[in-house]
């Protein structure tokens, strides 16, 4: 009953919320379209999508409470790519606590969420499933060139558990091409919420921790082969500290 009435409450206030942030953010977007030119428009925009996913991720405290973990040591400026494992629906959300210009790589399906797939397509989120690898690195480094940082999901599907799966390529390749910095991204404690299939939160904490960028002098030597496994490595390393697994 406990759980019924959490998820009641949630999905009430994600509504709410959704119905009143949603136009306001779109109106403070319009209006400043009245004045800048568009580079900075789209900044502002990007951000305001962050600033929406900041409410949601608010609504289920305490039940559900998150926290942020920056143990990059800075240094990163400008456009770089981010590489987090991948658990559940809601790490699109989670990405919200990064203080960038950001888009995210995405499958198909979230572009036909009603209201939000239609943002994200003007934020320039990009669809991976729906342009040529040639394409697709041609937006990628465009972005990159204007300070705006790239979020990737290497796993191509969420896991659902606590075990990571394997890396897909396209971030690697990304990043050999553009010598931007990877920056990984480790998320421990949301398997359940929701679980995968389903739309059933459960309580608990999450929690989003970055690691130091790995730079292109680096990794300027490495395949994508050899890359993608390095990264993977460790973040499945710091994945093990975070849940103090042996």
């Amino acid at each position: 009953m406990k759980l019924i009435i959490m998820n009641a409450y949630f999905y009430v206030l994600f509504l709410i919320s959704s119905a009143i942030v949603i136009p306001l953010l779109f109106l403070y977007v319009v209006f400043l379209s009245l004045f800048l030119q568009n580079r900075r428009v789209m900044k502002r925009f990007r951000r305001c999508i962050s600033w929406y996913g900041r409410v949601m991720t608010s609504v289920p405290f305490p039940f559900i409470r998150l926290r942020y973990e920056d143990c990059s040591g800075g240094g990163a400026d400008g456009g770089c790519i981010f590489v987090s494992n991948h658990r559940a629906a809601s790490d699109a959300f989670l990405m919200c606590v990064l203080p960038h210009e950001a888009v995210q790589v995405v499958n198909t399906w979230p572009f036909y969420i009603p209201v939000i797939g239609r943002f994200a397509k003007m934020a320039g989120y990009l669809n991976i499933k729906k342009m040529t690898p040639e394409l697709f690195n041609e937006r990628a480094e465009s972005l990159l060139a204007e300070g705006v940082s790239i979020i990737f999901f290497p796993e191509g599907t969420r896991s659902g558990s606590r075990e990571m799966g394997p890396f897909h390529g396209a971030a690697f390749r990304l990043a050999l091409g553009s010598k931007a910095p990877i920056a990984p991204i480790c998320i421990v404690g949301n398997e359940n919420i929701p679980p995968k299939g389903s739309f059933l939160l459960r309580s608990g904490t999450i929690r989003v921790r970055r690691l130091p960028a790995i730079r292109w002098e680096e990794y300027r030597h490495f395949s994508v082969f050899a890359l993608k496994n390095r990264v993977r490595s460790i973040i499945e390393s710091e994945l093990s500290l975070m849940e103090n697994r042996a």
